[in-house]
């Protein structure tokens, strides 16, 4: 866990082994507790990717943090991530002061991530930084881009988890259902190059998921991107639908990774005004 944009995501797809999460440079992408499963000789850890805790806004920020909460309470060991490239803030300090109360029931790992970005010395001054923050069970700097250090975490982890019966079986890698995961990659493929104001506004449902009749190897999926206002709708879509088609290439070429089949991608833009703050939209779009 950690602040909004700290490399959570990009962390726990490298300590998986594969993509489980979306990741985005855009703050907030995370919006479920999503498990991936790591598989070793010795042992089984099942790694719970939390959205950034953060200042809320609006209901789904107060939703989002609560998850963040509840999630403390039921895993064995958290990884508090800083990145390597920004000065520790007030928002790491609340985080802090927030984990030193669980520290003492729960083990916390501290992770410098992003080290690729920066300079050994930026690196070292960093883990002096986060060290002053609270008493850490360990603290480890690790890059996810280039793997520095991933399996010396993944380590560390397993020696702070209870023995215990193998939770998932060999091969799985996630308990997303397979139109959540579909859904996160229709929402990533969207939020690649959008304006910074849009990322909070737009969230993906699939209305309908069915092999096509008659075909061995086509799935077919519609699938609606809701967004909060009219002028969304229009930077999702761009001029011509050229925006459109761009999120529905990327999108279908990683769903049909995913599926191991062809798809047909049929995509939607709808406006759900103000749906962030609507207790009900939130709701109907699984918040």
């Amino acid at each position: 866990m950690g602040r909004p944009n700290a490399g959570k995501s990009t962390l726990t797809n490298a300590l998986v082994g594969t993509k489980v999460a979306i990741t985005s440079s855009k703050p907030q992408t995370t919006r479920h507790a999503i498990r991936g499963i790591v598989h070793r000789p010795d042992a089984q850890l099942v790694i719970v990717d939390t959205p950034g805790l953060h200042r809320p806004r609006t209901l789904l920020g107060e939703r989002l943090n609560d998850l963040v909460h509840e999630t403390w309470s039921e895993v064995d060991v958290i990884g508090f991530c800083v990145p390597a490239d920004q000065k520790i803030g007030p928002g790491d300090r609340h985080i802090a002061a927030e984990l030193a109360k669980v520290a003492r029931r729960t083990p916390v790992i501290g992770v410098v991530t992003k080290t690729d970005l920066v300079s050994r010395q930026r690196v070292a001054e960093q883990l002096v930084a986060l060290q002053e923050l609270m008493e850490f069970a360990e603290i480890v700097p690790v890059s996810a881009v280039d793997r520095f250090q991933v399996d010396l975490l993944s380590d560390l982890l397993v020696r702070q988890v209870p023995e215990g019966p193998q939770l998932y079986p060999d091969g799985e890698i996630t308990d997303e259902p397979e139109e959540s995961l579909i859904s996160e990659l229709v929402r990533e493929a969207a939020l690649e190059g959008v304006r910074d104001e849009l990322p909070h506004s737009l969230a993906v449902a699939i209305d309908e998921m069915s092999p096509r009749e008659g075909y061995d190897n086509l799935v077919d999926i519609y699938a609606s991107l809701y967004v909060e206002r009219s002028s969304q709708k229009a930077i999702v879509i761009g001029r011509s639908g050229e925006r459109l088609k761009e999120v529905g290439e990327t999108a279908r070429r990683h769903i049909q990774a995913l599926l191991g089949s062809k798809i047909f991608l049929d995509l939607q833009v709808k406006v759900a005004k103000e749906w962030q703050r609507d207790p009900k939209q939130l709701r109907k779009l699984g918040f």
